[in-house]
């Protein structure tokens, strides 16, 4: 008789739900900054959600940003800008 055994673990940690968002609308125009972490494929697939944002948003203003090194944290002046033109940041890995 085989048996199976199901490696997933009891969860120790308590599930804390990330309530940060930014409602998109028609109605309003908003600057989303899109930040590659440089990484090969990051920006292409950052350019895809552009797209589809673009599609379903036109409103929306796109920034984009490319750490250049993935071992690095962002620098200052990119997070700075960041923080200074956009109101929502989506962040990708490639490989």
């Amino acid at each position: 008789m085989i048996e199976f055994h199901n490696p997933q673990a009891e969860v120790q940690i308590e599930s804390v739900p990330y309530d940060l968002s930014f409602k998109l609308t028609n109605n309003n125009s908003a600057t989303v900054g899109l930040l590659a972490n440089g990484f090969p494929d990051s920006e292409n697939f950052l350019t895809h959600i552009a797209d589809v944002l673009r599609e379903q948003q036109p409103t929306i203003t796109i920034r984009r940003f490319n750490k250049g090194n993935p071992s690095i944290p962002a620098s200052e002046k990119i997070l700075n800008e960041i923080t200074s033109e956009c109101q929502v940041v989506i962040t990708a890995y490639g490989h």
